[in-house]
């Protein structure tokens, strides 16, 4: 599992969105990029999170911020997920893993003593050189973007 620190360039990603088409990181070059990963869509937390970058995308978008969300979910979990909450943004597949273990975010989890290997809700602030910035770990699901905002100045 990688441990990526602030300062080194951010893994490549190549994958798909929610409509099938091919998404690259390095096509975000020139962009900050808010690369989000969340454990599962349509759950509560992932929910409020996702909702909070939607309520602030357009002005997100106007200071240079591209927003990307990443979970194992499916490409149809993805479509259900925008739907139902009405998301400007693209969200990635990560079925096989691989993001999640680039960027060291599949770790093992405990909940009511079981223990289970799932995504760790973390955001990476990458800048306009694929740079990463910030790494935040303890995600204000309410206050996601404005969180990102106090620290990408």
């Amino acid at each position: 599992m990688a441990t990526l620190e602030i300062g080194q360039k951010a893994p490549a990603i190549t994958t798909t969105n929610q409509n099938g088409e091919t998404i690259n990181l390095a096509d975000f070059i020139g962009k900050k990029v808010i690369l989000y990963f969340y454990p599962k869509d349509n759950t509560p937390g992932c929910t409020t999170e996702a909702c909070n970058y939607r309520d602030n995308y357009q002005s997100l978008v106007k200071d240079g911020f591209e927003v990307l969300g990443v979970s194992i979910d499916s490409e149809q979990s993805h479509q259900k997920f925008i739907a139902k909450h009405e998301l400007p943004f693209n969200l990635l597949v990560d079925e096989d893993q691989k993001i999640v273990n680039d960027y060291g975010v599949w770790v093992e989890k405990n909940m009511y003593g079981k223990k289970y290997m799932g995504t760790a809700r973390t955001t990476f602030l990458i800048d306009e050189q694929g740079i990463i910035q910030h790494i935040i770990k303890k995600v204000d699901t309410k206050n996601a973007s404005q969180q990102v905002r106090e620290l990408f100045v």
